[in-house]
């Protein structure tokens, strides 16, 4: 339901927010409790799960109890979806789930704060340790049979590494999330879940870092009218970050050393001017493993030690710009100079709403200097 009342000036600008809530399925939550929402804070993080905190002023009904507690609307467990619709354009922020709250009274009327926090839906995933093996099944149809039992919509890459009875059976001990986690490194990719626009059903994403695609309109600085940023761009340029590893392999029969050769990258680049590796790194415990093997652990090896040498963090009003701006994808930089000008992966972003202001903290990433378009698309 749209936010009229708390948020009558976003409202007017043409932002609404739509917060649900439920055990098992959410669904719109009462005026009410929108009424009682101070605050919220969404973040979408390339490298860590999703996050949210809501901060609610609590009211105590006839018993002299807090009202919103009492319900147990927001108990840890529950199922929060937040949507956000930019003019007539609906963003899912997150599907997720209360991990705590906190209470917070106060001697003052109205002051007293009922705080919530919660994880994405990859935290259903990390709950239960399992002993499972899976015979003659290739990571990513274990991938896609992990997924399908949470109720997630699979969007997993194949993958052709088809292990055999005999020489070995992929085991998982552990939960279903690091057991995820651990066959998209060895084989080079991500995983994380991603919002679809109905409440509580997310797609679980099991593939390499998508850096392609349509980018995500301009962040703009020095540009008169144009800018649409409120405070300066910091850059930090780390050469030290970016590593070139090493993998060498024992061949079984003439005990020759065999080096794996490793790409520089397995990413698209994004810059003109890549930032050398200054660093060089061994990998360990990788003499007996088979060709196929070794050249999956140089894909792990390159995700690992390939660090993005540029990073960009700022703040915009979302207003201003007129886009949610998401994580996990591309966005163009213009008005900063040739050096960091370009396209950035956006590699986290922070939504900060209150009753009156919608603000984005993000941080952008890349692998070096220069941008490879002669111009970036506002």
């Amino acid at each position: 339901m749209p936010m009229l009342g708390p948020l009558n000036p976003l409202a007017t600008l043409g932002v609404h927010l739509q917060l649900f809530a439920g055990k098992n399925v959410p669904v719109p939550v009462s005026y009410h409790v929108i009424d009682a929402l101070v605050n919220l804070e969404v973040t979408n993080d390339a490298k860590k799960s999703d996050g949210f905190q809501l901060a609610f002023s609590l009211g105590k009904d006839l018993s002299l109890n807090y009202t919103l507690l009492k319900s147990g609307l927001f108990n840890p467990n529950t199922m929060v979806s937040i949507l956000v619709t930019l003019g007539a354009t609906p963003f899912m922020l997150i599907n997720g789930v209360v991990t705590r709250h906190q209470v917070v009274p106060s001697s003052e009327p109205g002051k007293s704060m009922l705080h919530v926090t919660g994880e994405d839906l990859v935290l259903k995933l990390d709950l239960e340790e399992k002993n499972e093996t899976y015979s003659y099944m290739p990571d990513s149809t274990i991938a896609t049979q992990i997924l399908l039992s949470y109720g997630l919509l699979p969007q997993v890459t194949a993958t052709t590494d088809v292990p055999v009875d005999v020489q070995r059976i992929p085991t998982q001990q552990g939960s279903d999330l690091s057991y995820l986690k651990l066959m998209a490194q060895r084989n080079g990719f991500v995983f994380y879940t991603e919002p679809t626009l109905v409440p509580g059903v997310s797609i679980g994403y099991w593939g390499p870092e998508n850096r392609l695609g349509i980018p995500q309109p301009a962040l703009t600085m020095n540009m008169g009218p144009n800018t649409n940023v409120d405070t300066p761009i910091n850059f930090t340029f780390n050469a030290f970050g970016p590593a070139a590893p090493e993998i060498t392999i024992i061949d079984p029969i003439t005990k020759t050393p065999i080096q794996i050769p490793i790409p520089a990258s397995i990413l698209p680049s994004l810059s003109g001017q890549p930032a050398p590796a200054l660093r060089t790194t061994i990998a360990r415990d990788v003499a007996n493993l088979s060709p196929i093997q070794a050249a999956l652990k140089a894909l792990e090896t390159t995700i690992d030690t390939s660090s993005d040498a540029i990073k960009a963090t700022g703040t915009v009003d979302t207003v201003r710009y007129g886009h949610i701006l998401q994580a996990r994808q591309l966005v163009g930089v213009r008005g900063v100079g040739a050096d960091y000008d370009g396209l950035y992966y956006v590699q986290k972003v922070t939504h900060s709403m209150k009753r009156g202001e919608y603000k984005q903290q993000f941080t952008l990433v890349r692998e070096g200097l220069g941008s490879l378009l002669p111009v970036v698309v506002p």
